[in-house]
């Protein structure tokens, strides 16, 4: 059985799990799905059309599926799909996607901290860390195992890689490849993310790997695609072909300014 707070508000259509905790004058809208074992703290306001898995915790003063901060949103029915384990913190709001049936998309195991805003149509991975008074705008991609330090701006339309790192207070207006570390007012490369890949079992022969790859890409006065095809052609790595990849799709260009 969940535990509800006699003020909390919760629309008879909405599905809620075994075993939630939802506090004091939480509201949950119509169409919303919570899984099993999520925790409401008070104050917390679940909107239409979102969704949330298992384990969630979500602390007091949290809004989820707002209404897109977009002039382009007309009203109709967009989502807000939110995975498993994930512990977003207080004074947070998370909108839902912008053109009808689209969808703002957060994964499994991410750690949110407090008072910010992740936008319209964004794409959050795996077990990110995105730290207070970050801003996400519309249509960013972060991969798996990003860290986004406090203060941090991020550009609509920007892509930050798996395992990169962004300082404190960076501008992110360019894409950030994946596994390094980024700074700066306007954000440019500064090494590995070195923390961040010994945490997550990366070992040291793959990280001379990628050593050599951030030489090749950010040092060695190389073009990019010159720079891309040395290290296709002398790393073997799966995050050296990882990187690679994410380098050659980017839409907005990386940033290589140091």
């Amino acid at each position: 059985m969940s535990m509800v707070a006699a003020t909390a508000r919760i629309h008879s259509s909405a599905v809620i799990g075994e075993g939630c905790r939802i506090g004091e004058y939480c509201v949950i809208e119509q169409d919303v799905v919570m899984g099993s074992n999520c925790v409401l703290e008070p104050y917390v306001y679940l909107k239409r059309w979102t969704t949330l898995g298992d384990n969630n915790e979500v602390s007091a003063g949290t809004v989820l599926g707002t209404d897109p901060l977009d002039k382009a949103f007309t009203g109709e029915r967009s989502y807000l799909r939110i995975g498993s384990g994930n512990k977003i913190r207080e004074h947070y709001t998370i909108s839902r996607g912008t053109k009808p049936e689209s969808a703002t998309v957060i994964g499994d195991g991410n750690y949110v901290m407090t008072s910010g805003h992740i936008a319209h149509d964004c794409r959050i991975g795996n077990n990110t860390v995105i730290c207070s008074c970050a801003l996400v705008a519309g249509y960013v991609e972060v991969e798996d195992q990003a860290f986004i330090s406090g203060g941090v701006v991020i550009h609509q339309h920007s892509k930050i890689g798996r395992l990169a790192m962004i300082g404190g207070n960076t501008r992110v207006n360019l894409d950030a490849p994946p596994y390094f570390l980024y700074s700066g007012f306007d954000i440019e490369p500064a090494g590995l993310n070195m923390v961040g890949l010994k945490r997550a079992g990366v070992g040291l022969a793959d990280i001379q790997k990628l050593k050599q790859a951030y030489q090749l890409l950010f040092r060695a006065g190389l073009r990019l695609e010159e720079a891309l095809a040395r290290i296709e052609c002398e790393i073997d790595s799966e995050h050296a072909r990882h990187l690679v990849s994410f380098v050659r799709s980017s839409r907005r260009g990386i940033c290589r300014r140091s």
